[in-house]
């Protein structure tokens, strides 16, 4: 039996709506794989930029912290040098005082010529020399010569030696020098300089770690006393 034209019409309108369904349902699985592979593929790239991201937020935050460990070191270097200077200073104006007040010592009359004899007798035993020559402030002379005189017996005694001691009439010891005395051999290249300046340098030096203890406190850092 042939087929009419409206049974052909109807078939391949049939096969039409087929063809159609079928391309439909492919494009849907192409637009679902390639969804698919889109969110796969940005995931991937997502972590990947993220795992940068965090790699670079951690190398930033390490060198902050770098940066702040080391401004922090700088300040405290700075803090500890102002304070070390500020203690220098403070032991500087104290010595300053120290040695105005030496001045204090020559006004009695009776103290420094004892000390005169103590430093003069020093001096001596300082030098063991047969002939010593005395420097001293022009104003000092005779209670000088009064402490050498009374002292060339007590050292013959002491070291079974004979002493001659001259106080030097030319040259004194500079006017700005609070008191005291320097010594020398004959030749005078040695000296023993028993000054009151001198002798308030080489105190200050020996009770140096006593006066900082004094000032400041002991040293939290110090590891030995002695």
């Amino acid at each position: 039996m042939a087929l009419t034209d409206a049974d052909v019409q109807k078939q391949i309108k049939h096969m039409m709506a087929f063809i159609e369904q079928e391309a439909s349902e492919k494009v849907e699985e192409i637009d679902a794989k390639a969804e698919e592979e889109f969110n796969i593929e940005k995931g991937r790239l997502v972590q990947t930029q993220r795992v940068k991201i965090m790699d670079y937020f951690e190398k930033k935050e390490k060198q902050i912290d770098q940066h702040k460990k080391i401004q922090m070191s700088n300040l405290k270097n700075q803090g500890r040098l102002k304070v070390l200077k500020t203690r220098d200073d403070m032991i500087t104006d104290l010595l300053h005082e120290a040695r105005q007040r030496l001045a204090e010592v020559t006004k009695d009359a009776d103290s420094y010529s004892k000390l005169l004899e103590c430093l003069v007798l020093q001096g001596l035993y300082q030098l063991l020399e047969p002939k010593v020559t005395i420097r001293c402030r022009q104003q000092d002379v005779e209670m000088v010569q009064a402490a050498v005189n009374r002292n060339i017996p007590i050292y013959q005694e002491a070291v079974k030696s004979k002493i001659t001691v001259r106080i030097d009439q030319d040259r004194f010891l500079p006017s700005d020098i609070c008191g005291g005395i320097e010594a020398y051999n004959e030749n005078g290249k040695i000296k023993v300089s028993n000054t009151l300046e001198s002798r308030l340098e080489l105190l200050a030096q020996q009770m140096m770690p006593e006066i900082r203890v004094t000032l400041f406190g002991p040293n939290p850092n110090r590891r030995f006393m002695d």
